[in-house]
């Protein structure tokens, strides 16, 4: 379970609506002060990555130029902790937005050129002094995430912000070909995985995995011997060719609609960035727990009239 202090009483949900406020947060990140970067080509070929995505379901690589992002952003994350904020906060920056920019030719292959990122987002501080752990054992959809075919309708998108490995909560994955779950219907009981199948996934800044939406996965817990936390984040992808795959989050019949489907060429401004961060907070709240200090101040965030660019 994931620990989230209580929001510090001098931090104003007011300043939390100004972007010269996040600017003096984090002087090394940007908001709306850097222009779509250029796009990546793998390391490895393309047929490559489709192999290991028909046959695991994932795979990983790497970018040089997320390498030099991914840092700042983990500065960003230790911020947010340290006010007492969640890391999700960290979106509220130009860099996380800029990494998966880089990576529109690696989702265009899989997904199509008119794929869309979803409202689906979060960032990760996992911290062993606390004994915390990654999310647990889920997979991101089972109803929506493969064609007929088997190719995938979606994808997750995980970066790391700091090094991951064992001991302060890498990835771990259970690859498509050893889960007798992978093709089980939603609604449906699963099988057992045996635990011989589940492969670690140590990781560092500069490299990417990505996985369809039905395999298992799950942040591993963290150990005492671990020397500093596991910072990450992710995004999620669909097909533009479909519908969407997210409905409408609202959680109150007085709160805004949010939209479905997040567009492919722009990145959201600094108010849609806030109340997308404050739907994440909401919607994933089913896997960390939520005070209900944080959930004023999401519902706060999502109806708030006034935000400071």
């Amino acid at each position: 379970m994931i620990h989230i202090e209580p929001v510090q009483r001098a931090l104003t949900w007011d300043a939390l609506c100004s972007a010269s406020f996040w600017r003096g947060v984090a002087p090394q990140l940007h908001i709306s002060g850097i222009s779509s970067t250029a796009e990546a080509t793998p390391r490895q070929s393309y047929e490559r990555l489709a192999q290991r995505m028909a046959k695991d379901g994932y795979f990983g690589d790497g970018d040089d130029a997320i390498g030099r992002m991914a840092p700042l952003i983990g500065e960003g994350v230790t911020q947010c902790i340290g006010m007492g904020l969640p890391a999700v906060f960290a979106w509220v920056y130009d860099e996380p937005w800029a990494c998966y920019e880089r990576l529109r030719p690696l989702f265009s292959y899989f997904l199509g050129a008119d794929y869309r990122p979803l409202p689906a987002f979060w960032a990760w501080h996992v911290d062993p002094k606390k004994g915390e752990t990654g999310w647990k054992p889920h997979r991101d959809n089972r109803h929506d995430a493969l064609a007929p075919d088997g190719s995938p309708r979606a994808l997750t998108c995980w970066i790391p912000l700091s090094d991951a490995n064992p001991l302060n909560s890498c990835m771990y994955i259970v690859p498509a070909h050893m889960d007798p779950g992978y093709n089980t219907p939603a609604g449906m009981p699963e099988p057992p995985i045996p635990a011989f199948a589940a492969r670690a996934l140590p990781a560092t800044p500069g490299d990417y995995l990505v996985w369809n939406q039905r395999v298992m996965h799950w942040g591993g817990p963290t150990s005492e011997f671990a020397e500093r936390p596991r910072m990450s984040m992710a995004l999620e992808f669909q097909r533009g060719d479909m519908p969407p795959i997210m409905q409408s989050f609202q959680r109150g019949a007085h709160l805004p609609v949010m939209p479905s489907l997040l567009e492919q060429a722009s990145r959201p401004d600094f108010g849609m960035r806030l109340r997308l961060i404050a739907r994440q907070i909401l919607q994933y709240q089913h896997m960390y727990g939520l005070s209900q200090e944080l959930a004023n101040l999401s519902t706060y965030l999502l109806t708030a009239r006034t935000l400071d660019t």
